[in-house]
């Protein structure tokens, strides 16, 4: 008797649906608790409080809904054999407009524009709900329709250009590297990590955002002031124009050596009360590159594509786990779709660490902004932007440990401490 390899597979996903569902729901209490915590009664206003309850408590319902109807499908396009299906109908595809369709790279390449068109039209309505309904009544959306399908549209068309080139060298790699295989497409990936930092920010987040040298003024000098004192090669500072699509707020650094550039979102300086709080948030940002953060997770995440290219190497040679899923044949895809859900478990957990490290070295950065004398404007940044995003205030312990990359914002103002006095006391 055959290993019941599917069953296995769809048992767990529904396992790990039951466990995150039961942790939402931890989570879903939380939120609707009618008083803030201890930590901050005082910094929120009550208003603040009410419409950051109302935001997430509606968030919360509408991710019950997306979670059911994901596990539904998932489950059942696995249960009932809807990939083999559709991989022969792809196939047919590829015969009926007069190519080969035992050409891998063309029988995969109609199989994933099949699955983007799928994907595409399942996920509308539940986006479409997402921003133009929740985010609009909550004041955060700033997209119009137009602009809406604009960015999709956009997706699809950078899909059509990166995605072909991608999948011929993957799979001519499995096809011609051999023993080496691995290794080869190990650094395939590397490869194009590297590519995609690169030409990220140049040529595919300005199709999307417009991005603005920083204005001269007292702001421009003191963030120029603070990363010339800690002698970070800074070449460019921008303002990307976030508010066109959303009022959330963010601030990121970008690009290799001796060639970084700094972005703030035009929505951060809106809702930041001074300069020093903007300064802040950047000094916090600095101290993931002083601590060479940035380096860590990079790493982290070669060895973890070394090692997930490993094992699905080792399940692609398992004829019995694609018969059991529908299949007859080894294809690359169906390897590498198959392979992802059976590690969905392992991978959870691996998600859980990175999270562990993730808030270990948000502690770290704040740290170091302090350590620079901006105590104060580091906890009036954090508390303004958790007002402003209407951030959840009350948060499960169980649910922050699991899903959260960063602490919570009382966690954060406890290790920070009140005022910059308190380091100079200590």
């Amino acid at each position: 008797m055959a290993f019941p390899f599917l069953e296995v597979v769809v048992g767990s996903m529904i396992l790990m649906y039951i466990f995150e569902t039961y942790l939402d729901l931890r989570q879903h209490s939380a939120l609707k608790l009618p008083t803030l915590p201890k930590t901050l009664e005082g910094l929120i206003s009550q208003e603040k409080f009410e419409k950051s309850r109302a935001y997430r408590l509606e968030r919360s319902h509408f991710r019950f809904l997306c979670q059911l109807v994901r596990i539904l499908v998932e489950s059942a396009i696995l249960f009932f054999k809807v990939l083999p299906w559709f991989w022969k109908k792809s196939g047919h595809f590829v015969d009926l407009v007069g190519l080969n369709e035992e050409n891998e790279i063309l029988h995969t390449l109609a199989f994933l524009a099949g699955v983007m068109i799928w994907l595409e039209i399942t996920n509308l309505p539940f986006s479409l709900y997402s921003i133009f309904v929740i985010e609009a009544r909550h004041g955060f959306n700033k997209r119009t329709i137009w602009l809406f399908f604009s960015d999709r549209l956009k997706g699809i068309f950078l899909s059509v250009i990166l995605v072909p080139p991608i999948v011929s060298a993957a799979i001519l790699i499995v096809k011609k590297g051999g023993a080496y295989s691995v290794i080869y497409l190990w650094v395939l990936t590397v490869v194009l990590s590297l590519v995609m930092m690169t030409i990220y920010p140049i040529l595919i987040a300005p199709l999307f955002h417009k991005f603005t040298p920083l204005p001269e003024g007292q702001l421009r000098e003191k963030i120029e002031t603070l990363a010339s004192s800690l002698e970070f090669p800074l070449k460019k500072l921008f303002v990307v124009d976030g508010s066109t699509r959303s009022s959330h707020s963010n601030a990121y650094m970008y690009g290799f050596f001796n060639n970084k550039r700094i972005v703030l979102y035009d929505t951060l300086i809106q809702q930041c009360k001074n300069d020093e709080e903007i300064v802040a948030v950047i000094a916090h940002e600095l101290g993931h590159w002083k601590r060479n953060h940035i380096v860590y997770f990079l790493i982290a995440n070669q060895i973890c594509a070394l090692l997930y290219i490993g094992g699905y190497t080792l399940v692609r040679n398992w004829s019995s786990l694609f018969q059991s899923f529908g299949f007859h044949t080894r294809p690359l895809i169906i390897a590498l779709i198959i392979f992802q859900y059976a590690i969905t478990p392992i991978q959870n957990l691996v998600y859980f660490a990175g999270n562990l490290v993730s808030r270990a070295f948000e502690y770290q950065a704040d740290a170091f902004a302090k350590k620079l004398g901006y105590a104060s404007s580091i906890r009036a940044s954090l508390v303004r932007l958790q007002e402003e995003n209407l951030s959840a205030m009350n948060i499960d312990p169980w649910y922050s440990a699991y899903h959260n990359t960063h602490p919570t914002l009382v966690e954060r103002l406890a290790a920070i401490g009140q005022t910059d006095k308190e380091e100079c006391s200590a």
